[in-house]
């Protein structure tokens, strides 16, 4: 993407703040973030910063490109309140895309979830059967319904993009995040600081973990190619956690162990994999970052 006025919704979060600064080398960038949970710390001083709610009126939506990041991002987050979650998850997609939509702009990217899946040892293809078995899963299906909405009524293009676990490590955007971090930068952060981290079971559940560079280039592909429908944005690898621990401690030369607790949540998902062709197919995207180096470049800074 080059020479666009792009608007990035919950910019100044993790995955946001690592799409904007990429698009700031060539591109006029504009974040919109209410600071629930981002900070404006992580973006670099070519971004330009609107403190806003996407619940709001006069949204900076006069741009060619939006990418609509900002949400109550995790299971825990919603439903600690989950009128408050509805509202920005699903009312705040409408609000933006609607004032994206009167102001001319007809090419979308917005964040879905791979939760919906449910546990899953196998790669999920978009085409399979999902459901929502929580409000935060409930809240990413309406966008992805009212998606079809706009695109059926509007003729605007709109890509869903169902994460799967998104890392980069704490000396990246992630910090700020404290336990909604990912286990990855959680657990690197611990085992460096000679602290046991927390398993739940046995420590046998599976994560298709993803580096947000990745998942930046993901994003700009889908906005190059204006695409529409639904799409994963994985590895088509898992590694239990167990392992991950075990890589951790490998890389950082340590030898702590883990503690394995009984897991606190009434719904969770044991296993995921992404089926990533229909991506692959469409703009050529494949990830480029193992999971090795991954982990590589989380441990590094503890290292120096």
């Amino acid at each position: 993407m080059n020479g666009k006025r792009v608007l990035v919704t919950g910019g100044a979060g993790f995955i946001g703040s690592n799409l904007a600064n990429s698009l700031a080398a060539d591109n006029d960038v504009v974040v919109v973030d209410d600071l629930y949970l981002g900070t404006p710390e992580n973006l670099h001083d070519d971004v330009e910063f609107v403190d806003t709610s996407v619940l709001d009126d006069d949204l900076p939506t006069d741009v060619d490109v939006v990418f609509h990041l900002a949400a109550l991002s995790s299971y825990k987050m919603h439903e600690e309140d989950p009128t408050t979650g509805a509202r920005v998850n699903v009312e705040g997609f409408v609000n933006t895309v609607d004032q994206a939509r009167q102001d001319g702009c007809d090419t979308v990217v917005y964040a879905s979830t791979s939760s919906i899946y449910g546990s899953r040892t196998e790669p999920s293809p978009e085409d399979m059967p999902v459901e929502a078995r929580t409000g935060y899963e409930a809240s990413k299906l309406a966008r992805e319904r009212y998606a079809e909405y706009f695109h059926s009524h509007y003729d605007l293009s709109l890509a869903g993009m169902r994460f799967f676990s998104v890392y980069q490590g704490f000396a990246g955007n992630e910090e700020h995040k404290g336990e909604f971090a990912n286990t990855v930068a959680q657990f690197a952060d611990q085992i460096a600081n000679g602290e046991s981290p927390k398993l739940f079971g046995d420590g046998t559940q599976t994560r298709d973990f993803t580096h947000v560079d990745d998942v930046v280039r993901g994003l700009e592909l889908a906005a190059d190619h204006e695409l529409h429908g639904i799409y994963n944005l994985g590895t088509g690898e898992s590694y239990d956690f167990n392992t991950m621990v075990e890589m951790i401690n490998d890389v950082l030369g340590t030898d702590v162990d883990p503690v394995y607790v009984e897991n606190p949540f009434d719904v969770y998902v044991h296993d995921t994999m992404a089926d990533i062709s229909k991506i692959k197919a469409e703009t050529g995207w494949e990830p480029q970052i193992s999971f090795e180096e991954g982990v590589e470049r989380v441990c590094e800074p503890y290292r120096e």
